[in-house]
């Protein structure tokens, strides 16, 4: 999640001075910002070698780890905000993993490509699976393990007992609360445990 306006949208979902962990985190351009202009600390999550050396290269002190592994190192409550930004859908074990951030992190923030968004929808009404600027890989070359849809996560949330305190879409850069599961090509959530 490169993109500028929406970098900043989910940092203003980060409270100034948290302590946090950025699961997934690339290049640590989010973590960064988050400690440049949030005041923040605390640590990326990569699997990645060359995403670990860019974090590195920008200060962003990180731990390179394979979250299918899970976050047995940390201890519950460890974070203030445990972020989850377009991680969820490439893991094995994503509920878990949504446990794990609960666990660890007093506040979860999730974000991934709802697969619900309408291009999408009429793709797949076409009989393709849809290539869009969220969803860049054809079906074949896909580092997706699984799409999901904003209705889908609600439903996985509940089963989880998350409370979630705030859920939108985005649509390049900008907030879609209205019918966000047709109208947004990115599904965000924030939950704490119920």
């Amino acid at each position: 999640m490169s993109d500028r306006a929406t970098m900043d949208t989910i940092a203003r979902l980060v409270p100034p001075g948290s302590r946090v962990l950025d699961l997934g985190c690339g290049d640590g351009a989010l973590l960064d910002l988050l400690q440049r202009e949030r005041n923040c600390t605390g640590y990326g999550v990569e699997i990645a070698g060359d995403n670990v050396l860019a974090c590195t290269r920008r200060g962003v002190d990180v731990i390179q780890l394979n979250l299918d592994e899970g976050l047995s190192m940390f201890r519950d409550d460890s974070f203030d905000v445990v972020l989850q930004i377009d991680t969820l859908q490439n893991l094995r074990n994503a509920e878990t993993m949504l446990r794990e951030t609960a666990r660890v992190g007093r506040t979860g923030i999730v974000a991934f490509p709802n697969f619900a968004h309408w291009p999408n929808r009429l793709s797949i009404l076409r009989g393709r699976m849809p290539v869009t600027k969220r969803l860049p890989y054809q079906w074949y070359d896909t580092p997706n393990i699984r799409v999901g849809t904003f209705k889908d996560f609600e439903v996985l949330a509940t089963r989880n007992r998350l409370a979630i305190v705030d859920a939108f879409g985005l649509q390049e850069g900008h907030q879609v609360r209205v019918l966000p599961n047709l109208r947004a090509s990115t599904a965000v959530f924030r939950f704490e445990r119920g």
